[in-house]
């Protein structure tokens, strides 16, 4: 089984004594339901599980009053097997999208303490009439996404101690080993094609085939139009499919601000917008929004119609494009589509990071590819796919006693290092920008670049 980060979110969850019901939410596919099984048959002696889509009948259940006897007499009958267990008793509501009653009861379930709650789901179908009440303040919320490359790099065997070792080079600016920077190097372009997607990297971990990864992913795209054709309103659904599909033309433009024109010759927000926020609720896209003034708090200089859409797995806009570019990102060949691709992953990680997206663009001339807001600093980061690390913006902006800047990170294949005042990381460290202060593991590093020559050997040419 894929080991998650969530884990640790839940477990710290179940410690607190005032906990409320908890609500995962995400796309669909990230492993929302496998994660909260495993949590709960290790840590429950009784689990009450009720799939409201394999099982919609069980609805009913919610039906009637929303107090917390009724709704145990009713388990009780659905599930007449199943003893209830004070303190050690998980009730478990699976996609609860589709039960809004069910939504509404978790104000309920969070007033008496008997027992845990956690609910689980997407914002695909939600009809916001439909759900009588919403339990805001009753319930706490973890957003559940595809796996970030640390995940990944778990799953494919890479251990704790190269990590620490990588960490320790963030934190302190020092250079990484060559040997060991190529290699991530060619292990972060392996997941930009293979994405976060829980079925897909448990296949490519177990087989090593770009053929079956391909596979996987067409078939969870096409889980998605399905998913639009059955949740979508149907005047939207059209709109909302024509969006999906032009998501790899509009990040392949080199100006990359979402069009509605792109779409559709002509049109606009009136006639798309609706469709465009339906895939950001869905959790499919992201929003990136340019500024008005690089000032924090950066949300509140935020230009509501100017913003990219950036795919929430790189995986799935790779195979999105033609035959070919998987492969042409493992050989460094990938030509105009290189920088749609690594700005998505960029972008990518810092939304599994929990940073609101941000660029500033104020005029054709200028443009920084994201800002945010690190270590209580206001930061630009700019991408780049390859070593060419040329970028008038960036330092233009730095220099600039208009903006006060005093900090910028540079993401490119080159090594860690400072230049003219630009912190530089390789691109693979990305999914280290909130992580804490590591101690230097010096002791470990012939050991680590002994683990990793092992594994690249067992592992070439799989």
């Amino acid at each position: 089984m894929l080991r998650r980060k969530i884990e640790k979110l839940l477990e710290g969850w179940k410690k607190k004594k005032d906990k409320l019901p908890l609500v995962v939410e995400g796309m669909r596919q990230v492993g929302k339901t496998t994660s909260i099984r495993m949590f709960a048959q290790k840590h429950y002696q009784t689990i009450y599980e009720i799939n409201f889509f394999e099982h919609p009948e069980l609805k009913a259940i919610f039906d009637g009053a929303l107090d917390l006897d009724t709704i145990l007499k009713n388990l009780s009958f659905a599930f007449p097997s199943i003893r209830f267990s004070e303190g050690s008793t998980l009730l478990f509501l699976d996609e609860i999208q589709d039960a809004p009653k069910a939504r509404t009861s978790l104000k309920f379930l969070a007033r008496d303490r008997r027992f845990d709650v956690i609910a689980s789901g997407s914002l695909l179908g939600i009809n916001y009439s439909e759900v009588p009440s919403f339990p805001v303040g009753y319930t706490e919320s973890i957003n559940m996404t595809g796996l970030d490359f640390e995940e990944y790099l778990w799953a494919i065997g890479i251990g704790e101690e190269l990590i620490d070792v990588l960490r320790a080079s963030f934190d302190h600016f020092s250079p990484v080993d060559p040997f060991i920077h190529d290699r991530m190097l060619m292990l972060f372009s392996e997941y930009i094609v293979v994405g976060g997607m829980p079925a897909v990297v448990a296949s490519y971990a177990e087989h090593r085939d770009y053929n079956r990864v391909l596979s996987i992913q067409r078939s969870i795209v096409s889980n998605f139009r399905r998913d639009i054709a059955k949740y979508a309103d149907p005047d939207e659904k059209n709109k909302i499919a024509s969006i999906f599909s032009s998501l790899p033309r509009q990040l392949a433009k080199d100006y990359k601000k979402f069009q509605y024109s792109a779409v559709e010759k002509g049109s606009g927000a009136r006639k798309y917008g609706g469709a465009l926020f339906w895939l950001r609720d869905a959790g499919i896209v992201s929003f990136c929004n340019n500024l008005s003034r690089l000032e924090l708090p950066l949300s509140g200089f935020k230009i509501e119609n100017e913003f990219k859409v950036y795919l929430n797995d790189t995986g799935l806009l790779v195979s999105m494009y033609e035959d070919g570019t998987a492969a042409r990102i493992i050989t460094g060949e990938l030509g105009i589509f290189k920088g749609a691709i690594y700005e998505n992953i960029i972008a990518e990680t810092l939304m599994k990071n929990g940073f609101p997206l941000f660029y500033f663009s104020p005029s054709s001339h200028l443009e920084i590819d994201f800002i945010i807001s690190y270590s209580d600093a206001l930061t630009l980061l700019e991408v780049k796919s390859g070593e060419n690390t040329k970028s008038k913006s960036l330092k233009s902006t730095l220099g600039n006693p208009k903006y006060q800047i005093e900090r910028a990170i540079r993401f490119s294949r080159r090594n860690v290092g400072k230049e003219e005042g630009i912190v530089s990381y390789p691109l693979y460290m990305a999914f280290m920008l909130e992580s804490k202060a590591s101690e230097s593991l010096p002791s470990l590093f012939g050991d680590v670049v002994s683990q990793l020559r092992a594994y690249m050997k067992e592992n070439d040419g799989k």
